[in-house]
């Protein structure tokens, strides 16, 4: 008999239910497509840049993370998305059996994570109410080594508030892991300044949301140096093809106002779908991503009609405080319009 690990055996695939549909609102990528650089890059650097390794532990990358930043290369760590860099960091601080923490729901590949290294995940439910803040006090109750925070938060859409977070961060025996894959939607909920400022934070962001290079899987991560140091040690020297790497500087260098001018439309366009599904008769969370979370009952059946319509969104059933909900990805309104559409007629 193969000796498969025990603790492997009732870990599920991440597969979503999905199938290809003219109008895909599921992923939260940016919907109005790549970078204008990337075209450029592709053209000139693709084939050039297929025979040969990319450079050891992405130092091109690293430098224009660190410039945008606004910190030294010392504190910037990058892997293959932002969910790599969250991976890493599990296995380098932590040994098997430790505590992660993390708020309840938040992005379902973190308790994963924690499973597949054999680490005890410990969900703590977010605080009632509208806000959905965290709950810092059963948070540090768990005693966890890592804690993880998603702000905006991955599926609520809701931020965390920075008194919460310093507070957090202040008391935590172990290392805080912020994830701001969607800061870029967000009016004021930026954090990155407790990575530069305190020795126990990592902040992790990504290319795939706002930046449009989803399929290049290209994120970082900013920390201290002594926590850098040991996220690369996990990370590995290849995590980014070339071309990733090439794409992704050029991004950061030239593409930042093109990024800027895609998130304000599509916070412009999630709001007016609130409006959209309230006349519906249905009431999103508060949300400063790009992306609404809605309850509605039902949400599997749901979610397969729209399907049937040609329009793909995520579907979650029983979130804790929530119950079954579908999370809308926003973009360019002919796309919320469809789906606004699909849905009236689905319910």
């Amino acid at each position: 008999m193969i000796p498969f690990r025990d603790t492997y055996r009732d870990i599920p695939l991440y597969s979503p239910a999905k199938k290809p549909c003219r109008v895909d609102l599921s992923d939260n990528t940016n919907l109005f497509g790549a970078p204008p650089s990337a075209d450029r890059v592709l053209r000139e650097e693709g084939l050039l840049k297929l025979s040969r390794y990319p450079g050891s532990y992405a130092p091109d990358l690293k430098r224009a993370v660190a410039r945008y930043a606004g910190v030294a290369v010392e504190n910037v760590t990058t892997g293959c998305g932002s969910d790599d860099v969250i991976d890493c960091a599990l296995r380098a601080f932590l040994e098997p059996g430790d505590v992660v923490a993390f708020p309840d729901p938040t992005f379902v590949m973190v308790p994963m994570f924690a499973r597949l290294s054999a680490l005890k995940p410990v969900p703590v439910p977010l605080r009632a109410g509208s806000d959905l803040d965290l709950d810092v006090e059963g948070l540090l109750a768990t005693g966890a080594k890592l804690i993880y925070v998603c702000t905006p938060n991955n599926p609520t859409g809701t931020v965390a508030s920075r008194a919460a977070l310093e507070r957090l961060v202040d008391q935590a025996r172990g290392v805080v892991l912020i994830d701001q894959a969607y800061v870029e939607f967000t009016r004021g909920g930026d954090f990155l300044d407790l990575a530069r400022t305190r020795p126990n934070v990592l902040v992790t962001r990504t290319m795939s949301k706002a930046f449009g290079l989803a399929g290049l899987r290209v994120g970082w991560g900013v920390g201290a140096p002594s926590l850098v140091a040991e996220v690369e040690k996990a990370r590995g020297p290849y995590k980014h093809t070339t071309l990733g790497e090439a794409v992704a500087v050029s991004a950061l260098t030239e593409d930042v106002p093109w990024m800027e001018a895609c998130a304000a439309e599509a916070v412009e366009n999630r709001e007016r779908l609130r409006g959209g599904l309230r006349a519906l008769g249905l009431e999103p969370l508060p949300s400063e991503g790009n992306f609404l979370l809605v309850p509605v009952p039902e949400a599997r059946r749901v979610g397969e009609a729209l399907r049937e319509r040609n329009v793909n969104v995520r579907v979650f059933e029983g979130l804790t405080g929530v119950g079954d909900a579908l999370r809308i990805g926003c973009g360019p309104w002919p796309l919320m319009s469809s789906a606004l559409k699909a849905l009236k007629e689905v319910l």
